[in-house]
């Protein structure tokens, strides 16, 4: 019988993707390797359609930029030439009164990082304002509030798988996400964009119906918000 060979990591191949909400880049969880860091891009929007996509590897850009892409067609390419817009999430920064441009829309757009997990990810909703539990012998990466779907200029938008970890945001607001504007070259938090998030759920009653209601402190937007937990 030999000598044991050298221990090396096993190169698993499962991405995990956390976006900070904020413009600091965050840490991948404990023993986990970072592969790349970026801003967190919601989604596209082109010739007033949406290009959705889940909050995973993909939508974490390594570059921003307002206008991210061009419109080709036989003979040519266009670039910022059309109302063509993208979506990225947001940080706290203070909501201006006008259209950001300029170096200092980068206050405004959330950062993320691009880990190398030991197996796939997994969102748990709980559908009340407790967190959920992980399975057993599974572990808990963050915990947050569940993020549904989105709709931006023209009804147009999409949502997030809810096992996806991209559906567990780690931060409520009701705004989460910015629309940046290709040939303006800004950004501004428009009245016409929505998110929709899971609610909390009365589990002592077999009915659904809630009287209609609208919250408009932060604080009680929150607490009727469904908890959930990666594992």
């Amino acid at each position: 019988r030999g000598s044991p060979g050298i221990s090396r990591n096993l190169n698993s191949g499962f991405l995990l993707v956390r976006h900070s909400q904020s413009k600091n880049i965050p840490t991948c969880p404990l023993n986990m390797r970072p592969l790349w860091n970026g801003y967190s891009l919601l989604y596209l929007e082109g010739q007033e359609k949406a290009h959705t996509q889940d909050l995973q590897a993909g939508s974490c850009m390594q570059v921003f930029s307002t206008m991210p892409f061009s419109s080709c067609n036989m003979g040519a390419c266009s670039y910022a030439s059309r109302n063509d817009k993208s979506y990225w999430l947001s940080t706290t920064a203070a909501v201006p009164s006008i259209p950001v441009g300029g170096p200092s829309i980068e206050d405004h757009i959330s950062r993320c990082v691009v880990c190398e997990a030991p197996s796939a990810p997994v969102a748990l909703h709980s559908q009340t304002a407790d967190q959920p539990d992980c399975p057993p012998k599974w572990t808990s990466l963050w915990t947050g509030y569940s993020f549904l779907m989105h709709t931006g200029a023209g009804d147009e938008g999409g949502g997030q798988s809810l096992t996806s970890s991209g559906s567990c945001l780690t931060d409520f607001r009701a705004q989460p996400f910015v629309e940046c504007q290709g040939p303006r070259g800004t950004c501004h938090y428009f009245a016409n964009i929505y998110s929709f998030w899971l609610t909390r759920v009365d589990t002592s009653t077999s009915t659904s119906n809630k009287p209609s209601t609208t919250l408009t402190e932060a604080w009680q937007q929150r607490g009727n918000i469904g908890r959930c937990n990666v594992c």
